[in-house]
C-alpha cells in the first residue's frame, strides 16, 4: 500500500511550510523535520523545505511514512464502529487487555489490530489514543499515524475530548446528580489507587439515570482521565462499580465491573469537524436493571 498522503491547502499568501503546518495544523515539530529529512512534504509533487515561501491555495502533499510494530500478528474478531485513513475506532470487547503485559503476550488488542492492519496492507503501528481496563467495554481509539496520534492526544490533556461511560453501581446515591472532586494517588507500588490528598487532581461528574434493586445506572463524564479514576471515585462514596474486585467485590450478577465506555467525540484532525463515536451497551449491563 502506498503512503496515506495528506492535502494541505495554503489559505494565505507569503506563510512559511513550517508555520502552516505547525500553528495551523498542530504538527509537531518532531514530526515535520522527520517528513522533510526524508522529502515527504512536497508541492506540485517536488519535494519542498519547511522555510519554503507559500502563495495562497498552493496545495502541499504530506506522505506519513509506511512503519511496522513489533507485535506478535494474531487474528481476532474486531467490532468496528468506524474507520478513516486516520482512525481506526473499535467496540472493545470485557476480557481482554489493550496492550502487551507481562502476562500478556499475544493475545491483546495490540495484536489483533496489528494482524489487522497486516492483513488489509496497512503499513501502520497501532498508536493507542486512550485506554481501557481488561474488564472495561466500549470505545477504544487506535489512531493510524503520528499526525492524528498527537492532536487527539493533545485534546485529551486539554480536556478538550468528551467521553461518557456507563456504570452500574452497588447501591444508591444519596445526591443523584453531582461532581466527584477528589485527587487520586497510587497505593504504594501497587496497581490500586484511592482518594489521596497528596494525588493528582481528578474530576468526574455524573449523573443517576436509573435505580433498581439496590442498583444503579449512572452516566459519568471525566474531566480528567486517570488510571482508574471512576472505579476509585464511587468507591470513596461508598458506591463502588458491582462486579470491581479490585476496589468493591465480586457480583453473581456480572463476572466483571460493569464499566462502559459509551462514547467518545473528538474534532477530527483532517477534516477539524466534530465527530462522535458510540458503543451500545453489553448485553451483560443491559440485564442487570431488567
Amino acid at each position: 500500500m502506498t503512503n496515506d498522503t495528506m492535502e494541505i491547502i495554503s489559505p494565505w499568501d507569503s506563510i512559511k511550510a513550517r508555520k502552516l503546518l505547525e500553528d495551523h495544523y498542530g504538527f509537531s515539530s518532531k514530526l515535520i523535520n522527520k517528513l522533510e529529512l526524508e522529502g515527504l512534504i512536497k508541492l506540485d509533487g517536488k519535494k519542498i523545505k519547511l522555510n519554503k515561501s507559500l502563495y495562497k491555495d498552493d496545495v502541499i502533499t504530506v506522505d506519513f511514512l509506511d512503519e511496522e510494530d513489533d507485535y506478535t500478528k494474531v487474528k481476532m474478531d474486531i467490532d468496528i464502529i468506524y474507520e478513516d485513513d486516520d482512525l481506526l475506532i473499535i467496540n472493545k470487547k470485557p476480557f481482554i487487555v489493550v496492550h502487551p503485559t507481562k502476562r500478556h503476550q499475544d493475545d491483546t488488542i495490540a495484536n489483533g489490530i496489528s494482524y489487522y492492519f497486516f492483513e488489509n496492507q496497512l503499513k501502520r503501528k497501532v498508536r493507542f489514543v486512550n485506554r481501557l481496563d481488561m474488564n472495561t467495554t466500549g470505545v477504544l481509539m487506535i489512531a493510524k499515524n503520528p499526525y492524528a496520534h498527537n492532536l487527539i492526544s493533545q485534546e485529551m490533556r486539554k480536556n478538550k475530548v468528551k467521553k461518557i461511560y456507563l456504570a452500574v453501581l452497588e447501591g444508591v446515591l444519596s445526591i443523584k446528580e453531582g461532581t466527584i472532586d477528589q485527587n487520586i494517588g497510587r497505593i504504594g507500588d501497587n496497581i490500586k489507587r484511592e482518594v489521596h490528598e497528596s494525588g493528582k487532581s481528578c474530576i468526574t461528574h455524573y449523573k443517576v439515570l436509573q435505580e433498581n434493586n439496590e442498583l444503579s445506572l449512572v452516566e459519568i463524564s471525566l474531566e480528567t482521565g486517570r488510571t482508574h479514576q471512576i472505579r476509585v471515585h464511587f468507591d470513596f462514596l461508598g458506591t463502588p462499580v458491582l462486579g470491581d474486585n479490585l476496589y468493591g467485590k465480586s457480583s453473581i450478577q456480572i463476572n466483571r465491573q460493569a464499566l462502559h465506555c459509551l462514547s467518545i467525540e473528538i474534532t477530527h484532525p483532517r477534516t477539524k469537524k466534530q465527530i462522535k463515536f458510540k458503543a451500545e451497551l453489553p448485553d451483560d449491563m443491559k440485564l442487570l436493571l431488567l
